[in-house]
């Protein structure tokens, strides 16, 4: 079989590339090259040199061809531009997912030869083909499983996709790739959102919506508390970062018309909210019926327990059983069942 994978530099990727090659499938590895490895220079050393010195000697190694494949113009439009506008009106994206969606299993899709059959990452999960339908399944190892990330996947997508290390513990993972003498052994896993690598996503706000100095209001009296450099910097739930003494103190409010951010000691679990409602739906592989169902609102090892239901204009409304304070417009709700994840939706309102 023809499969293109897709190497980051990373242990994972590293390793996909190597069972693809042992098993004796005609594999091509593409390093990826997007915009933002070049804009965000002025930040610190570029990550992507390093991590391309990396996939070189893997494949290198393993002599398998490499291809360096630009998606630059097509990560601006898609995934950056739209995390700037997302933040800018006070919701909380999540870029990876769209990464998956749009780039990796979307664009780099339409670019490459029908010849490649599926195309192969380092991803921690699984697919599973059932009655002529394709199924995210988790990963066997629940604490590294990235099925959150890949739940805006559609059918045609999932039935090209392919995680050749989803049914292996991280530990075996490691074990594979020093057994093989892989360039990347010993490489750190990475951290962070996927287009910066080692820059810090402050910095990218910063350098993107810049700064303009507002208040900190105290939510039960409205006094204020003290500065701060755009409420673009701040999340619903946080309590780092926020400087003020006397706390702990949580972001409980962001007011994007008028910079504020508000914050309260009593932001306690009871405080927090439980109804999510739902809008730009993916349901793998189609509508789930309203019932009970294990939820992720963050990427986490953990799950939420909550009832899936559907509103009169047939929206989607996740009711939790417990309340989270954490939650903001612009995140995104997934649903499990058992091993299965069953897609979700992005955040619209919360209450």
């Amino acid at each position: 079989m023809k499969i293109a994978c897709l190497v980051s530099g990373g242990v994972d990727s590293s390793v996909a590339l190597s069972l693809l090659r042992d098993a004796g499938h005609d594999v091509t590895a593409f390093y990826l090259k997007i915009w933002l490895e070049d804009e965000l220079k002025h930040l610190g050393d570029c990550a992507w040199e390093e991590d391309l010195l990396f996939v070189e000697e893997t494949c290198k190694k393993l002599n398998v061809p490499l291809t360096v494949f630009s998606l630059q113009q097509e990560y601006w439009r898609s995934v950056v531009q739209e995390t700037i506008a997302e933040v800018r009106e006070g919701r909380t994206p999540n870029p990876d997912i769209w990464c998956n969606e749009r780039i990796k299993f979307g664009a780099f899709y339409e670019k490459i030869p029908d010849e490649f059959e599926k195309v192969a990452t380092g991803h921690y999960a699984q697919v599973e083909e059932k009655n002529g339908q394709f199924l995210l399944k988790t990963s066997a190892d629940a604490k590294k499983d990235q099925t959150y990330f890949l739940s805006r996947l559609s059918q045609r997508q999932l039935s090209r996709a392919w995680f050749p290390i989803g049914h292996l513990q991280k530990q075996e993972v490691r074990h594979i790739a020093e057994k093989k003498k892989l360039p990347s052994q010993n490489r750190p896993d990475s951290q962070g959102i996927c287009f910066l690598g080692k820059f810090k996503f402050s910095d990218f706000l910063k350098t993107h919506l810049g700064e303009e100095e507002g208040n900190i209001l105290e939510r039960e009296t409205g006094n204020i508390l003290g500065k701060h450099q755009g409420f673009w910097f701040y999340t619903h739930g946080q309590r780092q970062g926020i400087g003020l003494s006397g706390g702990p103190w949580f972001v409980v409010e962001k007011r994007p018309k008028t910079n504020e951010i508000l914050v309260s000691k009593n932001a306690t679990e009871k405080s927090g909210k439980n109804t999510l409602f739902l809008t730009s739906e993916n349901w793998i592989p189609v509508c789930p019926t309203a019932k009970n169902y294990r939820v992720k609102i963050r990427h986490s090892e953990s799950f939420e327990e909550g009832a899936l239901a559907f509103g009169n204009n047939g929206g989607a409304v996740v009711h939790l059983n417990k309340p989270d304070r954490g939650l903001s417009p612009g995140q995104t709700a997934v649903l499990y069942d058992n091993e299965y994840c069953l897609g979700g939706g992005i955040i619209s309102d919360c209450k």
